[in-house]
């Protein structure tokens, strides 16, 4: 039996205020969520799409003022993630509420955030949202915002590109848009509130086409080509279809509206939403455009001084966490607490087809949201954690017949490259990212390292063995993947550390031979990237620059990932793992908390950024009991 190097006593002790705090934390009627915390960006639209609706409250504009002033960067600018450095487009947006908010472009925050954004190249060289956001108002001419024809909604299946080949995400933000790009409406603003003032060259002169690559050859010159194309017939063909697109895109819109939740659970869809059933002629109080608002007013975060919104809830995931880090952290299968966890979340199973049927539609239902409610969009990496969670619960009987019908979901989305994805199946036409409407380079829900991982340490904790069929197809796919410094890309989180213990955890799981060269560059991998403190941390600057995998300030979540990770290998009292414990033994807090200083989620890579606020709370538990288990 290993030495445990640890105190024992220690090690305890903080496991029990662990628990405590996590139990402190669970809702009456069994749930977790914690705050989903994004960048400045959904803020600041939140802001403008209430001048957009001529529903501005004062008081909570200037809480939200406050918020927005206590993220600005020294040198003018917001970024997209904790240490980060500016983002143009999150400058350009909370500049723009700023101003519409009252505050003075003479304010030393304003000005400090305009002379950035002119030397950024201004509004020509941010992104395509943030061109679409200020054609709203009529500070950025349609005509240089890429073309997306309402006829798209009637594109069939057999067309490379059609809505069912984008991931559910784009689809949300693009049907809405599409009522949007094709009415172009304009808000005009009043004297004084133009952003004139944000233009390198006076806006009139701005050359406002998408530059194209050096390499007259290219997937991104053909489709900036097909843009143009577009914009032309646009303007001067025959659109026949056209009556008919709009229509169709009403209907979906209705169909997903009419569910709680909002429409895709998302803020950036329900915000469209909104706009698109105006631009139909849907009066403001009609019961579509009210329960968007609603579900929107979900997402704020207020107190007494500050304002800001969340892009989404997520109960289900924490759920599902919080409940394994209990139940591996030695608390009882037959606990009261785990048990109303496990009805609440029996209760959340999606029992009626969505849009994954179209790529499956021999594949009964029977996955999970990340939210409250969002019945059109499960997604297999939240079904795979709340199934893992209701086989260690000791559960009512209606709890095998959950797991049944969703295990048929996740293996009927299983991709024909023998990985999964998150909300659809063989969701890969990768060229697609380099339409101009693409620039944020996320268009797609392709198969990946870290969703492949748990869908693999699923089917292990249900018994199934690595010469199961498609557990073998998962881990050709993981194989395959691998990066050659032995790491795993982590497309949820952030990031290879992420990606490496969501594999070595669905490994282990299926009893895959963990002798392998393959899996021991892995650990070797995660013991080369301990900090000298003992911890392990990630910047989502690796999304950009792929040196810097495994290359961060210790945080309490990351170094609990690379501990879960080590331990899935038999790495259980190396010296690495005490020092990576007593990380953590050290940065507890007085509550039994820990606390990430940095952010460890990702919405896209390189472009939206995440912090799961319940993150450092219920990982380094679930560490700390695999690892004083794994002790004896």
């Amino acid at each position: 039996m290993p030495k445990f190097i640890a105190n024992r006593s220690m090690v305890d002790q903080a496991i029990q205020r662990a628990q405590e705090f996590v139990l402190s934390t669970q809702a009456p009627d069994g749930h977790w969520r914690g705050e989903l915390e994004a960048d400045s960006t959904v803020t600041s639209e939140y802001l403008l799409l209430c001048h957009l609706l001529d529903r501005v409250d004062r008081e909570r504009e200037r809480k939200a003022v406050r918020y927005l002033r206590a993220h600005q960067l020294p040198d003018g600018g917001w970024p997209l993630y904790e240490s980060g450095p500016a983002d143009l487009s999150a400058t350009i947006k909370a500049y723009f509420a700023l101003k519409l908010a009252g505050v003075s472009p003479e304010d030393p925050a304003t000005a400090a955030a305009r002379n950035l954004i002119r030397q950024a190249g201004g509004p020509v060289a941010a992104n395509v949202f943030t061109k679409i956001t200020l054609a709203l108002f009529g500070e950025y001419d349609w005509s240089g915002v890429p073309s997306m024809p309402v006829e798209i909604m009637l594109l069939p299946r057999w067309f490379y590109f059609n809505l069912y080949e984008v991931s559910y995400w784009s689809r949300t933000v693009i049907v809405p848009l599409l009522i949007l790009m094709d009415k172009k409406p304009v808000k005009r603003l009043p004297p004084g509130l133009d952003l004139a003032e944000l233009w390198p060259i006076p806006r009139e002169r701005a050359h406002l086409r998408l530059p194209r690559t050096r390499h007259p050859i290219s997937w991104k010159n053909f489709f900036i080509a097909v843009d143009d194309a577009l914009k032309f017939w646009e303007r001067h063909g025959a659109r026949p279809a056209r009556a008919r697109a709009v229509e169709a895109t009403r209907l979906w819109l209705e169909e997903r509206l009419g569910v709680p939740g909002g429409l895709g659970g998302i803020y950036p869809a329900m915000a469209n939403a909104v706009l698109a059933l105006r631009c139909l002629g849907y009066p403001d109080d009609h019961p579509l455009i009210r329960g968007q608002l609603k579900e929107i007013e979900a997402l704020a975060v207020e107190d007494l001084h500050t304002l800001h919104y969340q892009p989404c809830v997520s109960p289900v995931w924490d759920t599902a966490l919080a409940a394994n880090a209990l139940v591996e952290s030695g608390r009882p299968a037959d606990d009261p607490a785990l048990q109303k966890a496990a009805e609440w979340l029996i209760d959340k199973q999606v029992l009626t087809p969505g849009d994954w049927r179209v790529k499956r539609p021999d594949t009964p239902p029977g996955g999970w949201p990340f939210q409250y409610g969002n019945d059109f969009y499960p997604d297999v990496d939240d079904s795979a954690m709340v199934m893992m969670a209701l086989q260690k619960i000791e559960a009512p009987e209606p709890k095998r017949a959950a797991v049944d019908r969703g295990l048929r979901w996740v293996l009927g989305m299983q991709g024909g490259d023998g990985g999964w994805g998150s909300f659809d199946a063989d969701n890969n036409r990768l060229v697609l990212n380099n339409i101009p409407f693409a620039d944020h380079g996320a268009l797609l829900d392709p198969s990946t390292e870290d969703l492949t991982g748990r869908a693999l340490e699923l089917l292990g904790t249900l018994g199934f063995a690595p010469t199961y069929a498609p557990a073998r197809r998962g881990i050709d796919f993981l194989r395959r993947a691998q990066r050659e410094d032995g790491s795993w890309y982590g497309r949820w989180g952030a990031n290879h550390i992420y990606g490496t213990w969501s594999v070595l955890r669905g490994l282990r799981a299926v009893g895959e031979n963990l002798s392998q060269d393959y899996v021991r560059r892995a650990v070797g991998w995660l013991e080369a990237k301990q900090n000298p403190d003992g911890g392990w941390g990630e910047s989502m600057a690796s999304y950009h620059t792929p040196e810097l995998a495994g290359v961060g300030d210790s945080i309490p979540s990351q170094t609990a990932w690379a501990l879960l990770g080590l331990f899935a290998a038999g790495r259980v009292s190396d010296p690495a793992v005490e020092r990576g414990i007593r990380y953590l033994l050290d940065t507890q807090r007085p509550d039994g908390s820990w606390e990430d200083l940095f952010w460890n989620g990702t919405g896209f890579p390189r472009v939206f950024f995440l912090k799961y606020h319940l993150y450092a709370k219920y990982f380094p538990l679930w560490a700390l009991g695999v690892y004083r288990s794994a002790q004896g």
